[in-house]
């Protein structure tokens, strides 16, 4: 099977394979992109958490920002090490990553918590969708509420598809990014899972953020290049952004928790035109 794809030079997320073209009778035979998706079995402190679906690269900041929207992990000084379990060369070796506590630090994983999966998590699924908005509320910090111009929610949308590189080649993945108050894009990433690209995007700030910051997005906007659920909203409080912002529509608990936790929310920011779906008086 592996013999039918070959590694792009420099995505460890794509791969190459042959693909017969149909069209209007005619048949073309050529090769193209697809997205790789893999399974990645997270452990904390040796006790296996979850194994989900997800588009290899930067797993190291896919665990941690998955741990924080648990609320397992709540700052970087929470965290001894993370790091790919087996030796270089061995059969899935990319696929096992180990979290481990900073001494004197206990990474608790509540019984029942939704994060503890003994199945498998899919790339199109939350792991940690299944609180209530209630318990959302209680661990989250209040969110800070700014004003945005319509051109900077815009502007962030765009800059988000426009650097979507994998995707271009591929047409199979999502994307996450944060971006600054006037819309400029300051990071991103690409998962095929659309809540791995936020975990990713999430566990990278947490990783460049001083070791007690518990909000390292605060005040800043996520951007996110498909629809908007309420797992995409719960990720988005957990770490401080002030707004939401995608290319299709949002859920209606998405909605439902972003009023509650005072998150601006808009949906089908594409070629000049935006649907506020909270707090429309913020944007200017």
């Amino acid at each position: 099977m592996a013999e039918r794809f070959t590694a792009h030079p420099r995505f460890e997320g794509l791969l190459e394979t042959h693909v017969v073209r149909l069209h209007d009778g005619s048949r073309e035979e050529t090769l193209d992109w697809i997205s790789v998706e893999e399974p990645l079995s997270i452990s904390v402190d040796g006790d296996p958490l979850a194994t989900t679906m997800r588009t290899p690269g930067n797993d190291r900041e896919l665990a941690l920002g998955l741990l924080f929207a648990e609320s397992i992990v709540n700052c970087r000084g929470d965290i001894g090490g993370i790091s790919h379990c087996g030796k270089l060369g061995e059969e899935g070796y990319g696929n096992l990553i180990e979290v481990r506590a900073a001494p004197g630090v206990s990474l608790e994983v509540e019984e029942g918590s939704p994060a503890r999966r003994g199945t498998l998590a899919t790339s199109a699924c939350g792991v940690c969708g299944r609180r209530t908005i209630d318990d959302l509320l209680e661990r989250c910090e209040p969110v800070s509420v700014e004003r945005f111009a319509r051109a900077a929610v815009a502007r962030g949308v765009a800059e988000l598809t426009a650097g979507q590189q994998q995707h271009r080649l591929s047409g199979g993945l999502h994307a996450a990014g944060l971006a600054e108050p006037d819309g400029s894009l300051r990071v991103a990433f690409e998962d095929v899972g659309r809540h791995n690209a936020v975990d990713k995007l999430v566990g990278h700030l947490l990783l460049k953020s001083g070791d007690a910051e518990r909000v390292p997005a605060r005040g800043k906007l996520l951007v996110v290049s498909g629809r908007t659920s309420f797992e995409i909203v719960q990720k988005a409080a957990r770490a401080g952004f002030s707004a939401v912002a995608g290319v299709s529509a949002p859920s209606s608990l998405a909605i439902q928790t972003a009023e509650r936790v005072g998150i601006l929310l808009c949906g089908f920011v594409r070629e000049g035109r935006l649907n506020a779906y909270t707090f429309p008086e913020r944007l200017d």
